[in-house]
């Protein structure tokens, strides 16, 4: 299964992290230089979760932004207990 959120769509992203020496023009140094550049990835905080869609209780895979929202309606919690 991808790292895909099924509401808005975000996945996995490429970038860069930079490596750099020196110090700054602003602090009196000569000014920082780049020493490297690597491949990295930017993922996005994907929970699985159980939601209700269309009136069914599923399980869908929901960035944690889209939780804090709101925008997930979760099911009603089952307050059953067995018979004594």
């Amino acid at each position: 299964m991808p790292r895909v959120c099924q509401i808005s769509g975000k996945k996995t992203r490429k970038g860069r992290t930079y490596a750099r020496r020196g110090l700054a023009k602003a602090k009196g140094g000569v000014g920082k230089k780049t020493t490297g550049k690597t491949l990295r990835q930017f993922k996005p905080n994907i929970q699985r979760v159980r939601a209700v869609v269309d009136g069914r209780v599923v399980r869908v895979k929901v960035a944690a932004k889209y939780l804090r929202r709101g925008l997930v309606e979760k099911p009603v919690k089952r307050n059953w207990k067995p018979e004594q």
